[in-house]
C-alpha cells in the first residue's frame, strides 16, 4: 500500500514539474516573425504592461489548470488504496438499514472531502485572478459559489449514483447502455433548466436596460431568422472584468445573454458582432450538435469505463478494498476513471469546438459585413482577460474550445484578402 501511494505521489509530482517546465522555459508562446506588427501581433494592441501582465498570467493559469485535474484523481487513489474508502463505506452502513440512506450519506462524506482537500487550490487561483486584475469578486461571494457549486452538484452526483448502483446489480453486462439511454431525457433536462434555475443562483439576469441596443440586436436576430424576443444582461462586473456573451437553453428557455462588462467596454458595433457569433451557433444548430456529439461521446466512454472498471476490480480488487463491482467503496474508482477518460477526450471535442468556433466567427462577419470590429472586438477580449494570443500547444489542445485571438483575427484579415 505504501509504496503505491509513494508511486502516485511520485508520479503526480514528476507531472507537476513537467508542466512547469513546459510552460515556464519550453512552452513557444512567441509571435510568428510573419505576424510581426500586424493587427494579430499583442504588441500592436497592447502596452508593455498588459504585454507582461498577460504571459505571466497565463502561464500561472495554464499551470493550476493542468496541475488541479489530477488532483483528485490522485485524492480517489489514495482513497482506495489506503482503505478509507472502505471505512466510509462501513460507516455509512451503519447510519441506517435503508440502501438510499447509505448511499447518500457515503456520497456526501466523499463530497465533502473532495471540496476541502480541493480548497487550497481553488483559493490561490482565485488570489491569482485578484492579483492580476481579471477578478472582481469579493470573498464573501467567492465563497457563496462554492458552497452553491457544492449543493448543485451533491444531489445531480447522487442521483447518478443511485442509479449506476441500482444498474450495476440488476443490470451488470449493459449497465452503461442503460445509464446512457437515462443520459438523454436529464440532459435535455438540465440545458432546459439551467437558464431559470441554475444560472439566476450564481447572478441576477434582466432584460437589456438599453432598448435601443436592444432593437439592434433583435434587427440583427430577425436578418438571422431567429426567432427573439428579449435579450438579457446579467451583472458579472461584481466577480470580473472579463467578457462574454453567449445564448443558452433550449426550447421556450432560450436566452439571449450579454454580460454587463462587455456592455460597459465594448461600442456597438463589437457588441453587434458578438452577438452575431452567438447567433452563428444558433443558425448552423451548433448547440444541438453539441449536444448530439455529447451523447455519443459519453456512450463510447461509459462502454470503455466499463471494461476498465471491471478489469481494475478483477484483478486489484482486493488492492483497493473492493468486494464486488457494486461495492459501494468502489466509487472513488468509478468517479477515477470518468475523470481520465473525460481528459483524454478533451482534445477532440475542443477541436470540434474550434471548428464551430470559426465558423460561427466567419457567420458573424458575413451578417455584420464589419471586419474592423470583428478585429477590435478579439483585441479586447485578449486585453480584458490577459489572454495569451499564441498558447502553447498542449495549452491550446487540452483547454481552448475556441481558435487562438491570433488565429481569430489571422482568420479575419485572410478572409478580407
Amino acid at each position: 500500500m505504501g509504496k503505491w501511494i509513494a508511486g502516485a505521489g511520485l508520479l503526480y509530482v514528476l507531472y507537476g514539474l513537467f508542466f512547469y517546465w513546459y510552460l515556464f522555459m519550453t512552452g513557444e508562446s512567441s509571435v510568428p516573425e510573419a505576424l510581426k506588427g500586424t493587427s494579430a501581433d499583442p504588441a500592436t494592441f497592447m502596452n508593455q504592461r498588459e504585454l507582461i501582465l498577460s504571459e505571466e498570467y497565463s502561464k500561472i493559469k495554464d499551470f493550476l489548470f493542468f496541475f488541479r485535474i489530477p488532483f483528485e484523481w490522485f485524492l480517489f487513489f489514495i482513497l482506495l488504496t489506503a482503505g478509507l474508502s472502505k471505512k466510509m463505506k462501513d460507516w455509512a452502513e451503519q447510519t441506517s438499514r435503508r440502501r438510499f440512506i447509505q448511499i447518500a450519506a457515503y456520497v456526501f462524506c466523499l463530497f465533502l472531502i473532495v471540496a476541502l482537500a480541493s480548497l487550497p487550490l481553488d483559493w490561490i487561483s482565485y488570489q491569482y485572478s485578484l492579483d492580476y486584475g481579471i477578478s472582481t469578486q469579493t470573498t464573501a461571494s467567492w465563497i457563496k459559489d462554492q458552497v452553491i457549486d457544492f449543493w448543485i452538484s451533491f444531489p445531480l452526483t447522487l442521483g447518478a449514483v443511485l442509479v449506476f448502483f441500482w444498474l450495476i446489480k440488476k443490470h451488470e453486462k449493459r449497465w452503461w447502455f442503460y445509464a446512457w439511454c437515462l443520459t438523454v431525457p436529464v440532459t435535455l433536462f438540465l440545458f432546459f433548466l439551467q437558464p431559470v434555475v441554475i444560472d439566476p443562483l450564481y447572478n441576477d439576469f434582466y432584460p437589456l436596460k438599453n432598448k435601443e441596443l436592444e432593437h439592434h440586436i433583435l434587427k440583427l436576430a430577425d436578418q438571422a431568422d431567429i426567432p427573439a424576443n428579449h435579450v438579457y444582461e446579467v451583472n458579472m462586473s461584481e466577480k470580473t472584468n472579463a467578457l462574454n456573451a453567449y445564448v443558452t437553453g433550449i426550447g421556450a428557455n432560450k436566452r439571449i445573454v450579454l454580460w454587463d462588462t462587455t456592455l460597459n467596454k465594448l461600442d456597438e458595433p463589437e457588441i453587434l458582432f458578438i452577438m452575431a457569433h452567438e447567433m452563428g451557433h444558433y443558425v448552423m444548430k451548433h448547440v444541438y450538435i453539441g449536444l448530439g456529439g455529447y451523447l455519443l461521446l459519453s456512450l463510447a466512454g461509459l462502454f470503455v469505463i466499463d471494461k476498465i472498471y471491471k478489469w481494475i476490480i478483477r484483478r486489484h480488487g482486493r488492492r483497493f478494498n473492493i468486494k464486488s463491482k457494486a461495492d459501494l467503496a468502489a466509487l472513488p474508482l468509478l468517479l477515477l476513471l470518468i475523470g481520465v477518460v473525460s481528459f483524454a477526450s478533451s482534445p477532440f471535442t475542443n477541436a470540434v469546438s474550434r471548428h464551430q468556433e470559426k465558423a460561427a466567427d466567419k457567420y458573424a462577419i458575413e451578417l455584420t459585413k464589419n471586419k474592423k470590429a470583428a478585429v477590435s472586438t478579439f483585441q479586447e477580449l485578449s486585453k480584458a482577460g490577459l489572454s495569451e494570443a499564441n498558447p502553447p500547444f498542449l495549452v491550446k489542445i487540452f483547454k481552448y474550445g475556441h481558435p487562438t485571438i491570433m488565429e481569430r483575427i489571422q482568420n479575419v484579415e485572410q478572409g478580407s484578402k
